[in-house]
This record gives C-alpha cells, sequence and structure tokens, in this order.
C-alpha cells in the first residue's frame, strides 16, 4: 500500500555509510528529510549529495536531519562519499543508508516498475518530529532535485504548523502569508495584531506572524 500525506513513516533498522541506523531513534526529536538515489556513483546524485552537505548549517537551523539512501552497500557507498566530497568539494556528513535487498525502497515507494524494476526513482520525504510524512516530491532519475525549493517547503510547513496560515504560491521565507479560511475575518486582528488585507473574503493576507 502506498504512502500517503499524513501516514506513519515507517520504521526500519539497516547499516550505512556511518553504522546502523534506526530510523525512529535517528529522527527523535527532529524534522527528517529522507531522499532516495538510484545508485552509487551516479553523476546526477553526486551533484546532489554534495549540494545537500554544503546547505549543513541550513538544514541545522531549521532543526532538519538529512539521510540519503542508494540501493548499494555500505562499504560502496563510503567509496562513493569520497568522490562526493572530492569533486564536489564539501564533506558529506550524514549517513547514507544501505539497502540492497531493496526492503525499504519497497517500504516507502521508491521503486516506481514503469520507470525501473530495480532502480529507486528521487522519492524525498520530508518528515515531522511526530514521525508523520509532511511533504513527498517524486523526480524521475534523469531531473537533478532543487534543494532551495526543498528549503522553501520545509520553512512553509515548520510555519504552518504552528500558526493558522498556509503561503502562496511561489512563497518563500519573510514574505505575506494566507489567513486560513477557518478563521473568521473579524477575528484576525486578535490573532494577527501585525494587520490584515482583505482581497476577497476568502482571501486575507497576513504578514508572517514569526518574523
Amino acid at each position: 500500500m502506498s504512502l500517503k500525506l499524513g501516514d506513519i513513516a515507517p520504521n526500519f533498522k539497516t547499516q550505512s555509510s556511518q553504522g546502523e541506523i534506526d530510523f525512529y531513534e535517528y529522527i527523535g526529536d527532529s524534522w527528517v528529510v529522507l531522499f532516495s538515489h538510484p545508485a552509487d556513483y551516479t553523476p546526477v546524485c553526486t551533484t546532489e549529495l554534495g549540494k545537500t552537505a554544503s546547505l549543513k548549517d541550513e538544514f541545522a537551523k531549521r532543526n532538519v536531519k538529512v539521510i540519503a539512501l542508494s540501493v548499494d552497500s555500505a562499504e560502496s557507498h563510503m567509496g562513493w562519499i569520497n568522490d562526493i566530497n572530492e569533486t564536489q568539494n564539501v564533506v558529506v556528513n550524514f549517513p547514507i543508508l544501505a539497502d540492497e535487498n531493496r526492503e525499504i525502497s519497497e517500504l516507502y515507494g521508491m521503486i516506481h516498475p514503469n520507470a525501473s524494476e530495480t532502480f529507486t526513482v528521487r522519492s524525498l520525504f520530508i518528515i515531522g518530529p511526530d514521525k508523520k510524512i509532511k511533504l513527498m516530491i517524486t523526480y524521475p532519475a534523469s531531473t537533478g532535485r532543487n534543494f532551495q525549493e526543498v528549503l522553501r517547503v520545509i520553512d512553509s510547513l515548520q510555519l504552518t504548523a504552528n500558526y493558522s496560515v498556509a503561503t502562496p504560491a511561489d512563497w518563500k521565507e519573510g514574505e505575506d502569508v494566507v489567513v486560513v479560511p477557518a478563521i473568521k475575518t473579524e477575528d484576525i486582528p486578535a490573532k494577527f495584531p501585525k494587520g490584515f488585507k482583505e482581497i476577497k473574503p476568502y482571501l486575507r493576507m497576513t504578514p508572517q506572524p514569526n518574523k
């Protein structure tokens, strides 16, 4: 059965480039980005893991841990990490899960048979501290991910988890947000003292409340 938004992310234990990982223990009270790669020593993945490593501070300030997965062995991952560090001028500081038997890939629906019988597509899951799946993005194996978009959606997810707002198209941290329809217009001033603008009765904008 395929995973859906709001589902509890399945737990697993497996070897990784940093030893054995129990996924729930790894999550702890953090947010997590779990993302898959078709195989070790693949060119697009090499750039993606390098980009992820370069964004270490951006993930850390959002209380986000990153964990990658590839359908090769932990030993293979170690050699690949050396290549990533060398070619991308970074230090990969997060684990890459070993999934040689593809159990985790199957558990999370990372293999799409019509795209490839054996390799994972570029699945990315954002999982909250409550272990629930908050967001899923799936790219084909040929298209590298946009990590600025990953950071943007994390900002939106963390904001909207704590305030009665939604984020509009192309929203970025610091921009105005949408007041959710469940809040009556007459109740907005008490909840959002920075003020609001009513464009339509169902479209009310307010400055980002935690800025």
